[in-house]
């Protein structure tokens, strides 16, 4: 038996002693004794009768064991040409001065405190700040609306907002400070204090009697020391975007946080002590969370905090000139940004001029990797691509290949196996397994491993009600899929991304695949369009290569047939558009519920999470002309 078949058939038949043996690279002020309380099942908690600091285990524990010259972060900056490399002391010294400044700003365990920020250095040092005297921290992605804001702040209800004045968009400048004064006023929660890193591209003019900028609440700041917390406490609150009314909270906690995280950076990434990973993501995302701050410092890694694109900073160049420059061992990151580079330099003629033999592994998550572009980023950079999938919820990698316990075979199109802890199963609309190669809901046997949410932020019932009353016993991934016989899970795509064409059930994610296989295209989109006779009928989006010279229409009819040949004419699928870009939000999600609204010719609002609001055009332009 292989180590990867060992161990997670070991967390299933016994995931009390499974867990027990990885909290052992934990550092505890408590150590556990009781690892799993189920007494409230299906609401669960790992290491109930444990203690610890996240922030000790991240920072003060390296810096004892001799490892206080390592860089621990990396912050690199093109849109400002800034490189700066923080010590595990240097940032110990600068996250235990600013925890005594939420201190003396009246913070304390269990109060809360929202972060505003751009991807600056304060942000991870505000996270870390606020583990340290155990509050919880709620990062909102920079650039949010006053109002997304606004109902955030009304429901974490935090005593201290942490901001900067602005944020940097390739070469724009985005006044953060109006937005957060805006939503402050929307609000009928007050916080007690806002405090501000004034950014010299666009100082804020700070509100008296609410407003204290960072460099003034930082000069006479007294270090805190860190404050054991229970394990089962919370340690942030992310809130899930796209949210309407009272918005989702996702809660984390602790214990299972630390335990699951650094076991994933071994086991599943492959990163050691003193290794150079990077998340090229936003710490407002879960992404930037788990992998840019926790996992990496958990680990006693190097984490490189990038304020930049993967293209226009300068160029499709950017990623491979940091991989280079910082010497990454494994590079984390969207497959949607690895489109954007390919879709500029289809050739990967912008790699040569950088030497690349540091970089071990590229992992792609976020979104479903198509083959083609596994299959682009594999041959040029001469590296495993290793898709994993997982969620906001539960803040880890769900199925992947572990590169670290045991390198498996890849293919394209999956993101290989369960991750150890997690009970995946693929069951049909009455709860039943299905067998290999059909698809169905994708769910996973409770308990949860450790680092998966516990609950929602103050509503235990919508939590049960959103994820484990559908298949009782079971969480709810939303997501649909299939295993093949050897194991492999296949993703393709969110449950609500099915459609019901003539009675028959269709993945959109199937065809996508058979789009993004075309040389010509770059990107694509399928979604299922209201149809008076068939109920849906699917339609394509592409966005071309850079320098493809196709005709639309030639290229519309080649897609056709090719989804007519490898799905069947049961997909009824005629319509193909090339459009200049797709709609995303920042963290490289395609809004596909948004572009189903504006083709049928609904008047949908924008969501706070939208890149960029002008690619919403021709699909409202396409909704106009079906009315």
């Amino acid at each position: 038996m292989g180590a990867y078949r060992s161990a997670y058939e070991r967390s299933i038949a016994d995931p009390a002693g499974f867990w027990r043996g990885a909290a052992a690279d934990i550092d505890w002020f408590r150590p556990p004794e009781r690892i799993l309380d189920d007494s409230a099942a299906p609401l669960y908690r790992w290491f109930p009768d444990a203690e610890l600091n996240t922030c000790h285990n991240a920072l003060d524990r390296h810096v004892a064991a001799g490892r206080g010259d390592q860089p621990a972060l990396i912050y690199d900056s093109p849109v400002t040409g800034t490189v700066r490399t923080y010590s595990y002391a240097e940032l110990l010294a600068e996250t235990a001065r600013f925890a005594g400044a939420l201190r003396r700003l009246g913070v304390t365990r269990g109060d809360r405190v929202l972060l505003y920020f751009a991807m600056v250095p304060e942000a991870v040092i505000a996270m870390l700040a606020c583990a340290r005297i155990g509050a919880v921290h709620s990062v909102v992605f920079g650039g949010f609306a006053a109002h997304e804001l606004a109902v955030r702040i009304d429901d974490a209800r935090p005593k201290v907002v942490v901001a900067t004045s602005c944020g940097i968009e390739v070469d724009k400048v985005v006044p953060y400070h109006p937005i957060l004064t805006a939503a402050v006023a929307e609000a009928t929660h007050a916080p007690e204090h806002c405090v501000i890193v004034q950014r010299p591209q666009q100082p804020a003019p700070l509100a008296l009697g609410r407003d204290l900028s960072w460099d003034e609440v930082m000069a006479d700041a007294e270090p805190a020391d860190c404050v054991p917390v229970a394990a089962t406490d919370p340690l942030y609150i992310l809130y899930t975007s796209g949210t309407t009314g009272r918005p989702k909270g996702v809660v984390r906690d602790n214990g299972g946080h630390a335990v699951a995280l650094r076991w994933s950076m071994r086991n599943i990434y492959g990163v050691e002590p003193g290794d150079v990973f990077w998340a090229a993501s936003d710490v407002g995302w879960v992404v930037g969370h788990s992998y840019i701050v926790y996992a990496p410092l958990l680990t006693g890694a190097t984490t490189v905090l990038y304020e930049g694109k993967p293209v226009g900073t300068p160029d499709a160049g950017a990623f491979w000139r940091v991989i280079s420059q910082h010497r990454v061992a494994a590079l984390f990151t969207a497959p949607t940004a690895i489109r954007a580079v390919r879709r500029q330099d289809p050739d990967g003629e912008l790699m040569t001029a950088y030497d690349l033999s540091c970089l071990r592994t590229l992992f792609l998550a976020g979104e479903r990797l198509d083959p083609d572009t596994w299959e682009w980023a594999g041959e040029r950079l001469g590296v495993p691509v290793v898709d994993n999938w997982w969620q906001t919820e539960t803040g880890w990698p769900v199925a992947a290949n572990p590169r670290g316990l045991e390198p498996l075979p890849l293919k394209p199109g999956s993101p290989s196996v369960p991750v150890p802890g997690y009970d995946i199963r693929v069951v049909d609309s009455g709860g039943r397994e299905v067998p290999a190669d059909t698809d169905g809901s994708i769910v996973i046997r409770l308990p949860l491993p450790p680092g998966c949410l516990p609950t929602l932020w103050g509503d235990d019932d919508r939590y049960v009600r959103s994820y484990l009353a559908t298949f009782p016993g079971y969480y709810l991934t939303g997501d649909g899929g299939r295993f093949d016989s050897d194991g492999y899970l296949y993703v393709m795509g969110r449950t609500d991304d099915v459609i019901n064409v003539a009675g028959h059930r269709l993945s959109t994610g199937a065809m996508e695949e058979v789009l993004a296989g075309h040389p010509a295209v770059a990107e694509c989109a399928v979604i299922g369009v209201a149809d008076a006779l068939k109920g849906q009928v699917p339609s394509g989006y592409v966005v071309l290569k850079s320098g493809a010279e196709v005709d639309p229409d030639d290229l519309a009819d080649e897609l056709v047939v090719l989804v007519r040949q490898r799905i069947g004419p049961v997909a009824a699928f005629r319509r193909v558009t090339v459009v200049p870009a797709l709609p995303k939000t920042r963290s490289g999600k395609i809004l596909r519920r948004t572009m189903r609204g504006l083709v049928e010719g609904r008047d949908e609002p924008v969501p706070a999470t939208i890149d960029d609001p002008a690619t919403l055009a021709v699909f409202r332009s396409l909704g106009a002309a079906a009315d």
